[in-house]
Order: C-alpha cells, then sequence, then structure tokens
C-alpha cells in the first residue's frame, strides 16, 4: 500500500518514492530513514529546495520481490521522479538498476553496495550514506591503533555482509582466526558464541544489523564473553535504533560511523533537536542518513527549478551537494557516493543516563571508497 506525505494535494509537487523497510524485522532501520526524510520535508513546510513534494511512502517488507513489484508501481502508476529509502543492499540491487534505466532519479539513504559504487555506477544513482565497506574500514582501522592482533569476523551471508568483512580487512592487519557468515535474519546465536569461545581471539568484529545485533550483542554478553573478548562493529549495531533495546551490553563498544550525536556543528546541533522534538527519541544513523538523502534532493531540485524533466540540472545540483550537512564538509566522488570523514565511536551513558555513542577519535579525513576507481560514468 502506499502512503501520500507532505504536499500531497498539490498538482505541481515532485513526486517521490520512499520505499523502505516498515515491516518485519529491520523494520525500525525503515521508522529511522522514513522519520528522518520527512524531518528535513516537514521543516521546509512540504518543500525540498523550495520545490513542494509528494512523498509516497512504501513498505518493502524486506522482500525482494515485494520491493520490485512496489518500485515497478512507484514509476508505472504513481510516475515518480526520485526514489530513496532502501536499508537492505539485496533489495538495492534487485531495485536500482531497474528505476535508474527507466531515468528516475535514485539517492540511497543506506544501501550502498560495492557493485553500484564501481563498474555497476550511473549517472541516476547518487549514495547519501556511504559504501557498505566505509564504516567496517573505520571500524578495522580502529581496531588497529588499538593493538588488538587476533580477531574473530562475524556477519550474514549477502551482499553487505560479505563488503563489511572486505572493508574491515582492508585496514586490520593482525591475525584473522575465523570468519562467519550467519542466515540474513538469524536470532539465536549460542553456535557462533560456542566458536568464538574455543578460537580465544583477543577481539569479535560483528555486522549484525537490527535484531540481529540487538540478539548477539546481549547472548555474547550473557555467555560471559564480554569481559574477555572485546567486542568491536561498525555504528549499525550499536546506533540510537538498538541501544534501548540492547541495553548495557553495549557499554564500552568502540564502532565506526560517519556521524555521531555530538559532532560539533550548527547543522548536527539542530538537527538532532529537531528530531528529538519531533519524534521523542534520540536520532540513529539511519534517520540522519533520511535527513541528508531528503537535503541531496533539494539540491536538485533547487538547481533544476523544480521540472524533474532537467535531468543533467537535477544530476549537476545533486552533485554539488550545496546543503548544510549535518557530517560537518560532505562531498560526492566520481562515483556519486560520499567522500567524507570516518569516525571511532564508543557507547557511554549520557547525563541523562542514555546509551549513546561519544566520539573517541577521527580515523579517516576525507576517505574515498575502495571502488571508485571501477566507475568509469565520469
Amino acid at each position: 500500500m502506499t502512503m501520500a506525505v507532505g504536499a500531497a494535494e498539490a498538482a505541481d509537487a515532485v513526486k517521490i518514492g520512499l520505499l523502505t523497510t516498515l515491516s518485519g524485522d529491520g523494520a525500525g532501520l525503515g521508522v529511522d530513514t522514513r522519520d528522518g526524510f520527512m524531518l528535513a520535508v516537514t521543516e521546509a513546510g512540504g518543500m525540498l529546495g523550495g520545490v513542494p513534494v509528494d512523498v509516497r511512502v512504501v513498505d518493502d517488507a524486506r522482500k525482494p520481490e515485494t520491493a520490485v513489484q512496489a518500485a515497478d508501481r512507484l514509476v508505472s502508476e504513481d510516475k515518480v521522479a526520485l526514489m530513496t529509502g532502501i536499508v537492505f543492499s539485496n533489495l538495492a540491487l534487485a531495485v536500482v538498476p531497474r528505476v535508474t534505466r527507466d531515468d528516475v532519479i535514485y539517492v540511497s539513504s543506506n544501501a550502498g553496495p560495492s557493485q553500484l559504487a564501481g563498474a555497476g555506477c550511473h549517472p541516476n544513482y547518487f549514495n547519501a550514506a556511504y559504501q557498505n565497506d566505509n564504516l567496517h574500514e573505520a571500524t578495522g582501522a580502529a581496531v588497529e591503533q588499538a593493538g588488538v592482533k587476533r580477531m574473530v569476523l562475524i556477519a550474514p551471508n549477502y551482499p553487505a555482509g560479505k563488503d563489511s568483512l572486505t572493508g574491515f580487512k582492508r585496514y586490520f592487519k593482525g591475525e584473522v582466526v575465523d570468519e562467519i557468515y550467519t542466515k540474513l535474519g538469524q536470532l539465536d546465536y549460542a553456535a557462533e558464541i560456542a566458536k568464538v569461545r574455543a578460537d580465544k581471539p583477543d577481539g569479535v568484529f560483528i555486522f549484525l544489523p537490527g535484531g540481529m545485533g540487538i540478539n548477539f550483542v546481549k547472548q555474547y554478553d550473557q555467555a560471559g564473553l564480554k569481559g574477555d573478548i572485546k567486542l568491536f562493529g561498525p555504528a549499525f549495531s550499536f546506533d540510537q535504533d538498538v541501544l534501548p533495546a540492547v541495553g548495557d551490553a553495549a557499554l564500552g563498544v568502540i564502532n565506526g560511523a560517519q556521524w555521531s550525536l555530538d559532532l560539533d556543528n550548527a547543522a548536527n546541533k539542530a538537527f538532532v533537536a529537531g528530531f528529538e522534538a519531533a519524534y521523542d527519541r534520540l536520532p540513529s544513523v539511519y534517520a540522519m542518513q533520511g535527513y541528508e538523502a531528503a537535503h541531496i534532493m533539494g539540491a536538485g531540485l533547487k538547481a533544476a527549478g523544480g521540472d524533474v524533466s532537467k535531468l543533467d540540472d537535477l544530476r549537476a545540483g545533486m552533485r554539488k551537494a550545496d546543503f548544510d550537512s549535518v557530517r560537518g564538509e560532505f562531498r560526492f566522488g566520481t562515483n556519486q557516493h560520499p567522500v567524507q570523514d570516518l569516525y571511532a565511536r564508543e557507547v557511554v551513558k549520557d547525563d541523562k543516563g542514555r546509551l549513546v555513542n561519544r566520539i573517541v577519535s577521527k580515523v579517516f579525513d576525507d576517505h574515498v571508497d575502495a571502488y571508485a576507481a571501477d566507475c568509469k560514468m565520469n
């Protein structure tokens, strides 16, 4: 079912398809994506880049076949000019090549599979978040800097899971004792935790987004391993969308991210305050990425004067990305993926007793993803 949100009654409103996961496991990620995107629209009075927008929100239920059917309806029936919102990379790989061939501009608010950053790049595809490897690269570098020598790596067996371990190993130079691939959506990790106990590494890196990470971290702590074998991960398993559910089991975990609640710039302070006021909770990385995807679309719509038939102007405006990013400086590389700073964060409690992340160090300046050179678009 499609739900129209925003300037839905305006005849000249630009139609935007927001296709994301709103039901089943992983729904929290899609809810944060939607809420971040819609905060930007609401703050601008139902517009982006000064242009009225009509946002069609659709649930993909984290199923590729559902996502493809919904995307086809958004393009053929709703006539959307722009799309965003997909969280999971397997869904992005099923949808993005189809819609960009139809001259729909897709701005990814999360998924960044390597195929779309390298040889499969496309002028109609932008990524507002990262390339999938990036946050894992930051964590690998942070582990290396911490002097941890022997690691076990765990991720789900799907495109982003494989990208995650590739990214981690790119900057971790110690010994990988074991690589464990789990089922996507798996919630019981007794076998994997037993394997970690037997391997006796110095540390464990996990990429287990959503409910997967919640269950793993709690079970890892309950198994008594947290005090002996340090746990690391990307922001996905240690951000505001999951920390309340994980609880104190997450305290002290170092995780890699391109953004944090405590980044000290005016745009970020306004975003965090605005999101908390609107939704009565702190924003997550997913919410931030939805918010910034909206502003990148706004930059394009402003450059095209709201005329989405001016594709060259629309794309040029997005590539310029002339907006106040909550990440501080933000720009696109030659493959239309972010060139941005990356950080190591630690899970702590704030002065209200809430679990949050605080930046420990900046790991990379103006980091470019590893696949940009394979993109022959420019």
